[in-house]
């Protein structure tokens, strides 16, 4: 007879570990390529850098890193509060705020960046 054991707990671990790693390759990518970008402009002038900001490829690219940079940051400041903040109730408060904040910065970012 073989028992069945329920495994508990949130299994964040190796999943968030994996996007953890992979949201950063996207930011590093993504920072790379701008600054080539950037270095290839002939002169960094407000109207070449809204030029380059105008493609539709750098529009798309840069709403991907918004979101990778955007999720980067709440796991960590998740892990973090579930570290540090014991009592359930401000870890709760601390981490609603953070996904407040971090919703508000991604939705800023992309009505500037899809309005040029």
């Amino acid at each position: 007879m073989s028992v069945s054991r329920t495994v508990v707990g949130a299994h964040y671990g190796w999943r968030d570990f994996a996007i953890q790693r992979l949201s950063g390759v996207v930011i590093i990518v993504f920072t790379l390529w701008l600054l080539i970008e950037l270095l290839m402009l002939p002169a960094l002038t407000y109207g070449n850098w809204a030029g380059l900001f105008a493609t539709m490829r750098m529009k798309v690219v840069t709403s991907v890193a918004m979101l990778a940079l955007a999720y980067h940051a709440w796991i960590g400041v998740r892990d973090i509060f579930m570290d540090y903040i014991k009592p359930a109730m401000l870890r709760l408060a601390l981490q609603s705020a953070t996904i407040v904040v971090l919703v508000g910065y991604v939705v800023w970012a992309f009505t500037i960046l899809w309005r040029v």
